[in-house]
């Protein structure tokens, strides 16, 4: 059985992007609108009480499918990681450095089809509209079906929520996700709507996005984790050196402790630990049940690309 764990910033960070691919290379990605009228989103606000929040619990996933007959993507990978890949610098400890990082990481918290209460995690990014956020695409959907009463709450720290609880509008992830689960674009976004008349970003910050960047780099994880040994109270984080899944899928592996309620959570590249600042370049998506200190994201490709593209180019209202 697989698993997939649902794992102020300057505003002048920009997305990063190296040569990607045409527009027309980079399939549509897919949206549902969540909260879009005023009186939606008051309902949604009420809906997520203290009490509520604190039974969340985070969704079991699909076992990682592809297309039958599709072939593999990414460059080839014959053996196993070195023994220096797998050791974790961090492998998940509680996040005490503060920064913008405890200000732009946050709980997700959503209603699944069949009525289940549960959470992720995601990050606000800088973006056009000051508004979106990113996670993994089973945060927004899974078992066919968006879930409903999406909202983010950034910097959530023992049940406190700093900044406020913020409504999702719409809900995007990429094609490959929405048709068929495929854990190599388990990626998605978020826009919310402004709270007390300012955005997302002018509220907490936004860290920098990239794409298309090399593979195997240095890497920090951060998610909010809340099957034992954790509870989904604090901000937890882990570090090391990325490897290539040489089990079956594209994504990157991070050895990592980090549990259900993680998923979504940023991976980011050249993190600052004095600033908490970093680049975004993919998200906590699963872990093989075999293998659970490893913590798998997806590739921001060009597919994740136009995801983040089309959330910071929607209206937030």
């Amino acid at each position: 059985m697989y698993r997939r764990f649902a794992l102020l910033a300057a505003a002048t960070l920009l997305s990063v992007s190296l040569a990607p691919g045409p527009a027309e290379a980079r399939p549509k990605p897919a949206q549902r609108a969540a909260a879009d009228t005023a009186a939606e989103r008051r309902q949604v606000l009420t809906y997520w009480t203290e009490g509520r929040m604190e039974a969340a619990r985070p969704v079991t996933a699909p076992a990682p499918k592809t297309q039958a007959g599709e072939p593999e993507r990414g460059a080839p990978f014959t053996a196993p990681p070195t023994r220096e890949l797998l050791a974790a610098r961090t492998p998940g400890e509680p996040w005490t450095g503060g920064g913008a990082v405890a200000r732009t990481t946050g709980r997700v918290f959503f209603t699944t089809q069949a009525g289940r209460n549960s959470s992720c995690s995601g990050t606000a990014v800088t973006s056009a509209n000051k508004s979106v956020v990113l996670t993994a695409g089973h945060c927004v959907k899974m078992n066919g079906a968006f879930h409903t009463n999406w909202v983010f709450v950034p910097g959530y720290d023992r049940g406190s929520r700093p900044f406020g609880t913020w409504a999702a509008t719409r809900l995007l992830t990429t094609p490959q996700w929405n048709a068929r689960e495929d854990v190599n674009f388990d990626v998605a976004a978020a826009v919310v709507a402004p709270l007390d008349g300012r955005t997302l970003v002018d509220a907490v910050g936004g860290q920098g996005v990239a794409f298309n960047q090399p593979r195997r780099q240095q890497l920090y994880a951060f998610g909010y984790p809340a099957l034992a040994p954790y509870d989904g109270s604090k901000l937890i984080h882990c570090s090391g050196r990325a490897f290539d899944d040489f089990m079956g899928s594209d994504d990157l592996v991070l050895t990592c402790n980090m549990t259900g309620g993680s998923s979504g959570g940023p991976w980011m590249l050249n993190f600052n630990e004095s600033t908490g600042l970093g680049t975004q370049n993919s998200v906590n998506s699963f872990k093989y049940s075999f293998a659970p200190t490893w913590m798998l994201g997806p590739y921001f490709g060009n597919d994740a690309q136009a995801v983040y593209q089309s959330a910071q180019s929607a209206d937030a209202l």
